[in-house]
């Protein structure tokens, strides 16, 4: 098993984070099995792709709602990861368990 479960979509309320915000975040380890996917369909060409981040964020964006932790981007590093052995990686979480986005 490389997820704890496979989603089809983003459960948790939108977050309006950009990429400037997601930076801000500083990535620590998280085990790959406590991970829900948001995503159920990758793109095996990027998964291959030695540059496949070489445009966008070095980390997985990962968002914490409601106690579980959804993969919101990086299912390519994630996955990749897993390939290589590797349990656990290094991602930027965005705990929306603390964090007030103004909805009632």
């Amino acid at each position: 098993m490389i997820f704890k479960a496979v989603g089809d979509g983003k459960p948790y309320p939108e977050h309006g984070l950009s990429s400037r915000d997601w930076a801000k975040i500083p990535p620590r380890q998280i085990r790959l099995d406590q991970l829900v996917s948001t995503k159920r369909e990758l793109d095996l060409r990027s998964l291959l792709a030695k540059d496949s981040t070489f445009y966008g964020d070095l980390f997985p964006h990962v968002v914490q709602w409601k106690g579980e932790l959804y993969l919101e981007d990086g299912l390519h590093r994630a996955l990749r990861a897993a390939l290589q052995q590797r349990l656990v990686l290094h991602a930027r979480i965005l705990d929306l368990d603390v964090v007030d986005l103004g909805t009632p």
